[in-house]
């Protein structure tokens, strides 16, 4: 889920394998706009970031089989003078030398960089990626430990005034405070608790103190729009 400037939708992508479309939904969840990304397959899209000038970015780098060495972030512009279909400009990446293979599901973009935050159990790698048309090796920034039962990251958002960032959870947001990007994990870190586990799988920040989030419809529960104060 990602809120873009210049128009009032909430957009939102389908997990792999599924179609290579971009959905604009009102606040009640209706499909108002579907707008198919020609030359991209949707091999695993995971999560959404926009920039200030109104361009929304899909992140394809989902590697549950840890067997993708390459990954790509698709550029889409122009999304309220488009209709049903445009093409992509095409940011690529490939991991520093000498990491493993990861699983990323969760990103923003701060000035001239995207962060990216890996899905592991505990610990979470933090890799950065320029933001810029082409191929690059991205640059690993740091790992921590998150505290819990369940610490996979599935989705993450940064504040309009770049003080806050929200990390997503089955069952929780992680909220991080009084950081710097090199160290993202030096600031106040709070965990913040929801009253139910579903498979939440997208976060997007309203204003600087409220969060939209989404969930997976899965065995029959979820597929809902969530706002949750961070008060």
């Amino acid at each position: 889920m990602e809120t873009v400037p210049n128009s009032n939708l909430l957009w939102s992508i389908e997990d792999s394998n599924n179609d290579n479309i971009i959905y604009g939904l009102n606040r009640q969840g209706s499909i108002i706009k579907s707008i198919k990304i020609t030359n991209a397959k949707n091999r695993d899209w995971e999560d959404l970031t926009s920039d200030n000038n109104g361009n929304l970015y899909i992140g394809d780098f989902g590697n549950n089989n840890k067997k993708h060495k390459r990954f790509f972030i698709y550029k889409i512009s122009n999304l309220s003078s488009t209709n049903n279909q445009t093409t992509a400009e095409v940011i690529s990446f490939k991991l520093p030398k000498g990491m493993k293979s990861k699983n990323f599901e969760a990103f923003f973009l701060w000035e001239d960089y995207f962060y990216l935050f890996s899905k592991d159990p505990k610990k979470t790698t933090v890799i950065k990626v320029p933001n810029r048309i082409g191929l690059h090796i991205a640059k690993f920034v740091s790992n921590y430990n998150l505290k819990g039962k369940h610490t996979q990251i599935t989705s993450s958002d940064i504040s309009k005034n770049g003080k806050k960032i929200a990390l997503l959870n089955h069952d929780k947001v992680i909220i991080i405070s009084n950081f710097t990007f090199d160290n993202i994990f030096s600031g106040t870190i709070n965990y913040l608790n929801f009253d139910h586990d579903s498979q939440k799988e997208g976060i997007c920040f309203k204003n600087n103190n409220t969060v939209i989030i989404t969930d997976e419809y899965n065995h029959l529960k979820g597929g809902n729009i969530y706002e949750f104060n961070l008060n």
